[in-house]
C-alpha cells in the first residue's frame, strides 16, 4: 500500500508547469545579450576600420553618443522583432521558452516593445522586477505585467487560449 503523502508527492513533481522560471529565463537573456553584444561589436569594428581609412570622426563626444545610441537601436530591434515575429529570441529558443500574448501567439509589434521597455525597467533597480517571477501562479515578471504576457517552455502543454492572458478559463467536463 502506497502511503498518500507519496502518492501526492508524485502527482506534483510530475506536473509540468507551462511557465517559464526565473532560471530558465535568466539564462536565455544571457545568451541573447551575449548575442547581441556580439553582433554589434562586430559591426563597430567593421565601421572603426572604414572610418579609420577614410578619416576619424571628430569629436570624441559625438562618437560615444553615435555607438550608444546605435548599441540602444541594436538591442531594442533584436528582442523588439524577435518576440513579435516568432515569439522567440535565440536564447529563448535554445532554452526551449517562447514569449505570449493573450492570444498563446508571438506579441504585436507594440506589446513586444512594452516588454522591452519593462525589460529595462526590471533590471534597473537590481533585477527586482524579476522577484514577482518567484511567486506568480503564472510566473510573471514586471514586463509581462505591463506589455500583457507569458513566457512558456515551448516543449510542454499550453495553457488554452485566454488562460495566458489571465482569464479564468471555464472547463467542460471531469
Amino acid at each position: 500500500m502506497v502511503p498518500a503523502t507519496t502518492a501526492i508527492e508524485s502527482d506534483v513533481s510530475s506536473a509540468r508547469v507551462p511557465y517559464a522560471g526565473i532560471a530558465t529565463r535568466a539564462v536565455a537573456l544571457v545568451i541573447d545579450l551575449a548575442i547581441v553584444n556580439a553582433v554589434f561589436l562586430v559591426g563597430a569594428g567593421v565601421l572603426g576600420l572604414v572610418t579609420s581609412l577614410v578619416g576619424d570622426l571628430r569629436p570624441d563626444w559625438l562618437v560615444a553618443a553615435l555607438a550608444g545610441t546605435a548599441w540602444t537601436l541594436t538591442v531594442a530591434i533584436y528582442f523588439v522583432l524577435f518576440w513579435s515575429v516568432t515569439g522567440q529570441t535565440p536564447g529563448l529558443r535554445a532554452m526551449r521558452l517562447r514569449v505570449a500574448a493573450g492570444d498563446a501567439g508571438p506579441p504585436s509589434l507594440g506589446r513586444a516593445f512594452i516588454r522591452l521597455v519593462g525589460l529595462l525597467l526590471a533590471i534597473v533597480p537590481l533585477f527586482a522586477g524579476f522577484i514577482p517571477v518567484l511567486f506568480d501562479r503564472r510566473r510573471r515578471g514586471l514586463q509581462d505585467y505591463l506589455a500583457g504576457t507569458v513566457v512558456l517552455y515551448a516543449d510542454r502543454a499550453q495553457p488554452r487560449v485566454g488562460e495566458a492572458a489571465g482569464h479564468e478559463v471555464a472547463t467542460v467536463g471531469p
